[in-house]
């Protein structure tokens, strides 16, 4: 405490003392954490680490505990045959299915009737089998589905702005001013979708395009959502002639900048027999639904902007004990390649005939055969990949 009498008494005598003897007399208070308090002893780290070990250790065995518990009291029944899906299933988690991974994908299928057991297109037609004998459904064949490159304008076909030095990879390139191609549209070459397929069914060419291996590919679409210029779709394998240009550009402004885009003439529009092309936007696009895959579109196409993935058409040729020589074929057929005299057998020249079936249609009598047969694509496709996967 302030003695104030010893104070008072320096006061009266203030000419005499020194004034920083008056400023000792008084104590200072004691500031900041713990103030007023003398540190006594030390700190037992080991104690503490001991303490914090053993709490932990029991908050640990409580909420264990509690778990375990209410795991027994509440347990979450699992249907069997979600295990038995899953094991069946190919197991690449490729979300071709439509669904997360192949865990969520034997949970719907078990659970959901309306879900189908021929959705894991890595599995195929087996797999689907057995996910439908087990979920107890019927397995149907499905149409396979392919990636598509949707470009033919590989590093030779195809303009560039800039010369690009970096990270080979398309998403890298495209924050590079949108890309060096000078079609913004088109596929820039570096590989991403190649990189993204978890079942190798993409390679690139020498030109740097991307090339897809149907006797691999699934259709799991993931090249589709890594390609930062969208220049891929997943499509039927039975819509085989498609327009593989994205360019919305002028006919003129894509000459300029690629040999093989769509530059909008409307020739397949004209020629199409079934008005599937259609062109909007300064593109052509063919309606699948509507398209016959008669491929003549393709022999038209100035540009060679249309594709026709079938690998080889059968020729058409006449059935000589049901024609009746109508002269219908000769009417229809684009190529000439149909003649004879009416009301007598026709003929089908083979080396003029591509195989577009558009006779085989027209025919009052069903007396055409020999055109093109998807499903025996599809199989011939199969059997391949079985053969190489022996």
């Amino acid at each position: 405490m302030i003695d104030y009498k010893t104070i008072a008494d320096l006061i009266n005598n203030i000419g005499n003392i020194d004034l920083a003897h008056i400023i000792n007399l008084i104590p200072l208070p004691n500031v900041g954490a713990g103030g007023g308090i003398e540190p006594k002893g030390s700190v037992d780290f080991v104690s503490t680490i001991e303490f914090t070990f053993i709490f932990v250790l029991g908050v640990g065995t409580v909420f264990g505990l509690g778990l375990a518990f209410a795991a027994k009291k509440f347990p979450v029944k699992m249907d069997p045959r979600v295990e038995q899906v899953r094991e069946v299933l190919a197991g690449a988690h490729c979300g071709a299915c439509g669904y997360a991974g192949c865990q969520q994908y034997a949970e719907a299928v078990v659970a959901n009737p309306d879900v189908s057991p021929n959705l894991c297109t890595p599995g195929g037609a087996k797999t689907a089998e057995l996910v439908a004998l087990i979920s107890g459904k019927k397995a149907e064949a499905a149409e396979p589905i392919f990636s598509r490159i949707m470009c033919q304008g590989d590093w030779l076909k195809s303009a560039k702005r800039f010369k690009y030095e970096g990270i080979e990879d398309c998403r890298a390139v495209v924050l590079a001013g949108g890309g060096d191609k000078a079609c913004v549209y088109g596929c820039l070459g570096y590989g991403t979708c190649v990189r993204a397929c978890p079942f190798n069914a993409i390679h690139m060419n020498e030109d740097h395009l991307p090339v897809v291996d149907i006797t691999k590919c699934t259709g799991c679409r993931k090249c589709e959502a890594a390609c930062p210029k969208k220049a891929i779709e997943v499509l039927p394998a039975g819509k085989a002639v498609v327009v593989t240009c994205h360019s919305k550009d002028r006919g003129a402004e894509t000459r300029k900048k690629c040999q093989v885009g769509c530059i909008a003439c409307g020739v397949c529009v004209k020629v199409c027999p079934f008005d599937a092309a259609k062109v909007e936007d300064s593109l052509s696009r063919i309606d699948l639904d509507k398209c016959r895959v008669c491929g003549l579109c393709v022999k038209k196409c100035p540009t060679k902007a249309i594709v026709d993935y079938i690998p080889e058409r059968s020729r058409a040729y006449v059935l000589r004990d049901k024609c009746i020589g109508c002269n219908m074929c000769m009417k229809v057929c684009p190529v000439n390649a149909a003649g004879g005299e009416l009301k007598k057998v026709h003929t089908i020249d083979q080396g003029k005939c591509i195989g577009c079936g558009i006779c085989t249609t027209k025919c009052p009598k069903q007396a055409i055969d020999g055109t093109f047969n998807a499903q025996e694509v599809f199989t011939k496709a199969a059997e391949k990949k079985k053969k190489k996967a022996a």
